[in-house]
């Protein structure tokens, strides 16, 4: 099939994209690297009046870091992050995460905004800067910022806490200590398809920091914050003792074998914690 015809308009810098996004509301899309909105403008599930590229939009590949975060735009690619071509400052995580998205030619040009953006409850990135604790930057026409903790960034399937006329425009990760460990397992039929459960666990005593996460669960990724004061008062076996109960609790909208497929995710997950 083919799109729907719709205007299609090259946004200069992010301010412009938020202001040609409000003027065109509610019938305009962003388009950054297209790995996820083409082919729903192919099947016509997405039909826009206005489409505007920020693929050349100026400040979306900015790096800012200091001693405790790191603000990554939104335009870099899983590729890039997958090749170091940018810091990470979550100890190897984001590589790790970033080499399992799909498939290279997708990585290439699909962006960590975009993923973002898109909410879809399956993506990496969305379980990731959920579970560390990151910052989602979104900014309006004229420049003016806001700061969203991404646990609260996905409100639901395709559906976030972006305001009308906002663009995604950076992430604030903030960074782990060097003793920090992590643990991220992703269950799949096969490689490169998106997943059907997420586990995630870091432990990060310098900073205070013990998280653990449930994604792919259908809707916003889910914190398990018994399991993961578990984690930081007895260990990771400790914490796998009781994730089961929690994952029932918190994913109520799951069916039994859902549940447990997502606590197969987290205990993995866990597990990796004892080769830290």
């Amino acid at each position: 099939m083919k799109p729907a015809a719709f205007d299609y308009v090259r946004a200069g810098s992010v301010a412009e994209a938020a202001a040609l996004l409000a003027e065109g509301a509610p019938d305009a899309r962003l388009l950054a690297g297209g790995q996820s909105l083409g082919p729903m403008l192919n099947l016509r599930l997405a039909r826009p009046a206005r489409l505007i590229d920020l693929k050349r939009a100026a400040g979306l590949r900015d790096v800012m870091a200091d001693e405790t975060t790191l603000r990554i735009g939104a335009g870099w690619t899983h590729a890039e992050i997958e090749d170091g071509a940018v810091e990470d400052p979550a100890r190897g995580m984001l590589r790790h995460v970033a080499r399992g998205i799909a498939y290279r030619a997708v990585r290439n040009r699909g962006t960590l905004g975009g993923s973002l953006a898109h909410a879809d409850p399956a993506a990496d990135w969305v379980a990731v800067m959920a579970a560390l604790g990151a910052a989602i930057v979104a900014q309006r026409a004229g420049g003016a910022e806001r700061r969203i903790a991404a646990e609260g960034f996905v409100r639901g399937a395709f559906a976030t806490a972006l305001a009308p006329g906002e663009v995604l425009a950076a992430v604030e990760i903030p960074r782990l200590s060097p003793k920090a460990r992590w643990g991220y397992h992703k269950v799949c039929r096969k490689t490169g398809e998106f997943a059907k459960a997420i586990g995630v666990a870091m432990l990060d005593p310098a900073r205070g920091m013990s998280r653990v996460l449930a994604g792919a669960v259908e809707a916003a990724p889910v914190l398990l914050p018994h399991t993961a004061a578990r984690l930081a008062e007895a260990g990771p076996d400790a914490a796998a003792a009781i994730v089961a109960e929690e994952t029932g609790a918190a994913l109520p909208h799951l069916s039994p074998a859902e549940r447990a497929l997502r606590a197969v995710a987290v205990r993995r997950a866990l597990a990796q914690l004892d080769g830290g």
